[in-house]
């Protein structure tokens, strides 16, 4: 919604500049016009001009407020313009005519509206004050200056001060004022989009806290249970929410509060499950091997779930207590924005016969899940020994949905 009105205050602030301009030069247009006629004695072609244009700018003024494109109503005025001063210089004294630098405001008027338009015009002029200047050359003139000698003072005198007018107090001013707006537009966006990083950090560390609560939880749980088994799972569960609870750390203690760098995440969560699992004397070896790649947290708390359950399963499965071993991940990115994960392990491994259709093993449906939510592919890789993953998937982008 912030947005929205800023954008909305920035039309109607550029609006409020071509109506402004518009009528200005319009009434202006034409009381230079009857000077020129009355006081200056100019009886040709100039002041008709002057006239004509300011007319037919204020009709074409009038009416944007029936078909209310602020585009038709700035090129039909800058094409009137363009028309008037073009001609009005060249009966004027040509490339002499002080009125050749209102060609000049056109161009800062397109500039001042659109950038595109701006560069239009100033092709456009210069392509015009070349024609302008070819009539300074008696084979090529064509067009005489109607000024009467007597009155060409007074003309260039009434063309500059119309000039620095139009470029002072209207564009200048206006200009001015259109830029300390849209300063203070930005230093309040600016505020609101520190605020929101604040919120969205506050969010993430209470988020962390409240994990580690449960993770506090499950372990006073499992204290109390005497069944093995039930012990395990109780950990397990623990695990992985302490790797989501990593994501969020990592979140509210960087300034990037929307990716994380995964090689660090990784690195202290597979640390993590090997000290948690195997204890502080593990003989099990850890490989990482991931390039400086950020992925958002859709991406990352699946991703993250789906390594602590291939690295819980080498630990749990794959290697004896004192049993020396290697875990594996790698991490790369292709040229086609498609991520591929290596991971695995050189342990005891597990029956081709055996997956996760199959099994009753919780963590391996849980990797397949978990591939699925990630829109990606996985197979496994049985020319190594061990139990090894090729996994494949691009980052998400959307809201994920639940794992079933």
């Amino acid at each position: 919604m912030t947005n929205f009105n800023t954008e909305q205050e920035r039309t109607n602030d550029k609006t409020k500049l071509i109506l402004k301009v518009n009528y200005v030069s319009s009434i202006l247009a034409i009381v230079f016009g009857l000077v020129c006629f009355f006081l200056l004695k100019i009886t040709q072609v100039i002041p008709y001009l002057f006239i004509g244009f300011g007319i037919l700018n204020l009709v074409n003024t009038v009416i944007l407020r029936k078909h209310k494109s602020l585009t038709t109503t700035y090129n039909i005025s800058s094409v009137l313009a363009l028309v008037a001063a073009f001609t009005i210089t060249l009966y004027s004294g040509g490339i002499n005519s002080p009125f050749i630098f209102m060609l000049a405001l056109v161009v800062f008027a397109g500039y001042v509206t659109n950038n595109k338009y701006g560069k239009i015009y100033l092709n456009l002029i210069i392509v015009l004050i070349l024609l302008i200047f070819s009539q300074s050359f008696d084979e090529l003139n064509i067009i005489k200056n109607v000024i009467p000698e007597s009155s060409s003072n007074f003309f260039n005198l009434f063309s500059v001060l119309f000039a620095v007018y139009l470029l002072g107090n209207i564009f200048g001013k206006n200009l001015l004022k259109t830029h300390h707006a849209l300063y203070r537009s930005k230093r309040e966006l600016t505020a609101q989009m520190e605020e929101k990083e604040t919120l969205l950090k506050e969010v993430h560390h209470r988020v962390k806290n409240n994990l580690q609560t449960v993770s506090s939880l499950l372990s006073l749980q499992s204290r109390n249970v005497e069944e093995e088994r039930m012990k395990g799972l109780l950990k397990s569960t623990q695990n992985r929410v302490i790797s989501m609870a990593m994501v969020h750390e990592m979140l509210y203690m960087r300034k990037d509060i929307s990716h994380i760098e995964y090689k660090s995440y990784v690195q202290e969560l597979s640390e993590y499950l090997i000290r948690s699992i195997k204890g502080l004397d593990s003989k099990v070896q850890l490989k990482i091997d991931i390039p400086d790649i950020k992925l958002g947290i859709d991406t990352a708390i699946p991703l993250g779930l789906l390594i602590n359950e291939a690295i819980t399963n080498a630990l749990k499965y794959g290697f004896a207590d004192e049993e020396e071993g290697e875990i594996y991940i790698v991490l790369k990115k292709e040229l086609d924005k498609q991520y591929v994960l290596n991971i695995g392990d050189n342990g005891k491994g597990f029956p081709e016969t055996i997956n996760h259709k199959t099994t009753k093993s919780l963590g391996l449906k849980l990797i397949h899940n978990l591939t699925r939510q990630l829109k990606g592919t996985i197979q496994r890789d049985n020319t190594k020994k061990g139990t090894n993953y090729i996994i494949r998937f691009y980052e998400v982008t959307q809201q994920l949905h639940p794992i079933s």
